[in-house]
């Protein structure tokens, strides 16, 4: 208790820079200064019908909880959902996939007060919380509340589990209070268990559950016929990792078409300006252009079109992996059937990634320009592409049944008697 409560004197000191924090980031993406009383508890969206709450961090949670979230309407059709977020980017996700048949919001910061209203004004009889998100002060109140709260699709890195570690003073309380971790592998389970966590099970990684969206599927596979050449694409890509890729691009490869979708839209313009660097008639996606025949580089400058990318690709190169971000998500592609490259990066998907190395459809190496040049021989090797791509749906279909899993502890948690 001491160390939670020196934990939320420091939270309490730090408001000004929260607040600052928040004005800041709303310089370039509006949605940062909307609804801010919600981050403080207020709220006006409430539901008559009981809520099951899941919180979905930012864009790849809530594409992730797809899955978990429609199967939750067809089970419980007498509640509501509840999916909160606190990136802009994910906000406007949830939007986007799930339209109006859940409830969005921000989660509050972990302030007591805050949290405390928001259990009041929602009463959530089931809490969702998607992948790694331990908020001390958020927990505590669930369980004075009685809520009972499940880490859904848990993962949890070598690299997070000694951070949790070395504030386990803090934590272990945290993950005690859990009601169930659903972890996405052994590994995770092990560590999830060794920071205090009690009732964890392994039922598998929701995003192989996730079916690409036969519309945009079909929309990609089109467009990539249209310009009969080949497609490189550098999906979800991170800050720098734009420029070290493209610089390893040697200028024989000018028949293949580079297709940039940066990973955070807040940074579209800021990569623009750096494709026209070398292409002053730059293409984008957003504006409904074609690529020209002489365009190397094109720009795939849309939110929630992943599946019109990765159908649109002969190869994807996975961002996040050759800076120290710990990767992306290469499900997706996986998922489309499209040959995996990636860097040496990515802690965040180390089960994923291993899975797909194991079946051959992924390559993992050491640094960008060799992720370029095994890319490029990917393109220019039509039978050794088409065998990686079948092996990532093979890999996918394999490895579905996360949502049945997660539901079921669900049910059982719905259907248990209130605790005191």
């Amino acid at each position: 208790m001491i160390w939670r409560a020196l934990y939320t004197l420091a939270l309490r000191a730090a408001l000004p820079l929260v607040v600052l924090k928040l004005w800041w980031r709303g310089r370039r993406e509006a949605g940062y200064r909307r609804h801010v009383a919600e981050r403080f508890g207020e709220y006006k969206c409430a539901s008559e019908r009981p809520v099951i709450w899941l919180h979905a961090v930012s864009v790849g949670e809530a594409r992730a909880a797809l899955p978990l979230v429609r199967a939750l309407q067809s089970a419980f059709e007498q509640h509501r959902v509840l999916v909160t977020c606190m990136t802009a980017a994910g906000r406007d996700t949830v939007k986007q996939v799930y339209g109006e048949s859940v409830l969005v919001a921000w989660l509050p910061y972990d302030y007591p007060g805050a949290v405390r209203r928001f259990l009041e004004y929602f009463r959530p009889c089931l809490g969702l919380l998607m992948e790694t998100e331990i908020w001390p002060n958020l927990l505590a109140a669930c369980r004075d509340y009685a809520v009972p709260v499940v880490l859904a699709n848990a993962r949890m890195s070598d690299r997070s589990a000694r951070g949790y570690a070395r504030w386990r003073v803090l934590f272990r309380p945290a993950f005690a209070t859990l009601a169930a971790a659903c972890a996405q592998s052994e590994a995770d389970a092990a560590r999830l268990a060794a920071l205090g966590a009690s009732r964890v099970s392994v039922a598998g990684n929701l995003k192989f559950d996730l079916v690409p969206d036969a519309a945009q599927a079909a929309a990609g596979r089109a467009w990539r016929a249209a310009l009969d050449r080949p497609v490189l694409l550098l999906a979800s890509t991170r800050e720098g990792e734009e420029r070290m890729l493209l610089d390893a691009l040697p200028a024989k490869a000018a028949t293949v078409l580079v297709l940039v979708v940066p990973r955070h839209p807040q940074r579209f313009d800021e990569v623009a300006q750096l494709l026209r660097q070398g292409a002053p008639a730059l293409g984008c996606r957003s504006r409904g252009e074609m690529p020209q025949p002489l365009q190397r580089v094109f720009l795939g400058d849309t939110l929630g079109e992943m599946a019109f990318y990765y159908a649109a690709a002969d190869v994807a190169v996975i961002g996040g992996s050759f800076a120290p971000h710990g990767g992306q998500n290469l499900i997706e592609a996986c998922a489309a059937g499209t040959a995996v490259v990636f860097g040496p990066s990515m802690y965040n998907f180390a089960e994923a990634s291993r899975l797909a190395l194991e079946a051959g459809a992924a390559l993992q190496t050491a640094d960008a320009a060799e992720a370029m040049r095994q890319a490029l021989g990917l393109c220019a090797d039509r039978p050794r592409r088409e065998r990686m791509g079948a092996a990532g749906k093979t890999l996918c279909a394999a490895h579905r049944g996360a949502t049945e899993r997660h539901l079921e502890i669900c049910r059982r948690l719905l259907s248990a008697p209130a605790r005191d």
